[in-house]
């Protein structure tokens, strides 16, 4: 009977599956610049490799996470353009978070001409918990506000300026919510959009150095 996948073994496992990637060539990839195909690729192969050593619930497009048992997603990026899109919920995402952690593996793809394969260097995977993947501006900003002294009509005011997709009442509510629950530091950059985009260059720049981001390889 294989163990239960816990967090220190997601964490562990994806440090030793990068370093393993990073050296291998691979035929399927040569040429291939397409991003959501290479991440596609990635991930199934992570997948892979962790069902051959423990048991986990591998999530569903219904579910929205890839490992919902441990309030963990996956994300694969590229070095040249770190970032990728995540679902929609609510605008407080953008203020409290997403709601799970992020694991995050950072590619740099080369070619080899002469072997005809391609390479996934990764030189940065990292963990981002829960409780840092607000967006930086908007939790500095509000927690600004709060340290200044300021009230529900400057945070809604504050909220409308960024642009943050929400109508009078929920401004309200959460204007409200804000003052009593000051929000923590997040350090992503998320942009609004159907489905929120999500920057990584910050954590890339800043993993291991504040709680909550942490540097996995």
């Amino acid at each position: 009977m294989l163990p239960n996948l816990t967090l220190n073994d997601l964490k562990r496992e994806a440090r030793d599956f990068a370093e393993r990637e990073s050296l291998h060539h691979e035929p399927r990839l040569f040429g291939v610049t397409d991003g959501k195909a290479i991440g596609t690729y990635f991930e199934h192969k992570f997948r892979r490799h962790l069902q051959t050593k423990f048991i986990f619930d591998e999530g569903s497009a219904a579910k929205g996470i890839d490992f919902p048992e441990l309030g963990v997603d996956m994300k694969v990026t590229s070095l040249r353009q770190p970032q990728s899109s995540c679902p929609f919920r609510s605008a407080r995402q953008k203020i409290y978070g997403l709601g799970y952690s992020l694991l995050v593996f950072v590619y740099d793809k080369t070619d080899d001409e002469a072997t005809r394969t391609g390479t996934l260097t990764i030189p940065h995977t990292i963990f981002i918990d829960s409780t840092r993947t607000a967006d930086f501006q908007t939790t500095t900003g509000l927690r600004g506000i709060i340290e200044n002294g300021g009230n529900s009509d400057d945070i809604i005011a504050f909220l409308h300026d960024r642009f943050l997709p929400v109508d009078e009442i929920t401004a309200q509510e959460l204007a409200e919510e804000i003052l009593a629950t000051p929000p923590e530091i997040g350090y992503l950059t998320i942009s609004n959009a159907l489905q929120w985009r999500l920057q990584y260059r910050r954590v890339i720049e800043q993993a291991g150095q504040i709680g909550g981001v942490q540097r996995v390889l």
